[in-house]
């Protein structure tokens, strides 16, 4: 059976301060880290490596802090896994803001570049609503149609609230207004669900409150330039593999007010002859995730002690 590597970028709530420190002190990787830095602050105007390496973990939760610094990490942990031998990803996908990191990996743009795209689009998404307004939450132990049920009652006085990640069986984050997210959960907890979680997050990503952060999104997109992918990508709002850079672009625009679709994600890029998965970056989320949804294996490296650890049996 030929191996086919499927790799997974995480995305915000990853982050960590000091989530990069070992590749720094490792030997092996200590000039890849620097520059990779040298890259990320030539193109922000910003030492985002001091910012990662020693916090504080406040500004690094700012959500325009958050989004650079983790492509980032996930960007550093890919190459750091290629310098190491590993093999080349065969299929590529990112969670929500690590769709970004996957366009990089597929060489669709350079990484550079896409530090300037998430530094405009989170500034677009924090701008698009006033810190208070909106809000998200996790729902856990509703089907999907249940959570949107939720949803749609809690909208009936004309608040907002939406179905926004559908990320594992039984685990769906929603977003919206404030009260609108609120009433959804009340509305989940009556509808039988296990846990209505608020989320401690700055604004109501994938939610269709985000369209106005999408119009300054697309107008740095389409100054941006595309190459068509070198390897399939997966996007989050469609589960598509696009050749065509004027639709990668679109289906980017369409992702900062839309759901992300992980579930169907993971099971297309199975049902595509996945043979392993690789969380590239990083914390542990999407591993778990991926362990609810495929039988397919899943590793994580997030540092260079894990790489090795995954080549040894690679």
């Amino acid at each position: 059976m030929t191996k086919k590597i499927a790799f997974l970028f995480p995305g915000q709530g990853s982050q960590a301060v000091g989530m990069l420190n070992a590749f720094k002190s490792n030997s092996a990787t200590a000039s890849l880290y620097t520059t990779t830095a040298l890259e990320a602050q030539q193109a922000l105007g910003q030492d985002l490596a001091a910012l990662i390496e020693q916090g504080p973990a406040e500004s690094l939760n700012l959500t325009t802090n958050t989004q650079p610094a983790m492509l980032m990490a996930d960007v550093l942990v890919l190459r750091a896994w290629l310098a190491a031998g590993g093999s080349a990803p065969d299929l590529v996908a990112g969670h929500s803001l690590g769709e970004y990191a996957a366009l990089v990996a597929a060489g669709v743009f350079s990484f550079s570049e896409g530090l300037g795209l998430v530094r405009i689009r989170a500034q677009a998404m924090q701008e698009a609503v006033p810190v208070g307004q909106g809000g998200m939450a996790a729902i856990l132990g509703l089907t999907d149609e249940q959570v949107i049920q939720a949803c749609q009652q809690a909208c009936a006085n004309g608040e907002v609230a939406e179905a926004v990640n559908f990320n594992a069986p039984s685990q769906v984050v929603i977003a919206g207004s404030a009260q609108g997210v609120k009433a959804a959960c009340e509305a989940a907890k009556a509808l039988g669900a296990k846990r209505a979680l608020e989320l401690p997050v700055s604004a109501p990503f994938h939610s269709s409150l985000m369209k106005p952060a999408s119009v300054k999104l697309a107008t740095a997109l389409a100054n941006t330039n595309f190459n068509s992918p070198a390897v399939p990508v997966y996007n989050n709002i469609d589960v598509a593999v696009e050749s065509d850079p004027a639709r990668i672009r679109d289906a980017l625009v369409r992702q900062a007010y839309g759901p992300v679709r992980w579930v169907e994600t993971v099971e297309a890029m199975t049902a595509a002859g996945a043979t392993l998965f690789v969380e590239c970056g990083p914390g542990k989320v999407l591993a778990g995730l991926v362990k609810r949804i495929s039988d397919v294996p899943v590793v994580n490296i997030f540092d260079p002690d894990s790489i090795q650890a995954v080549l040894a049996v690679e």
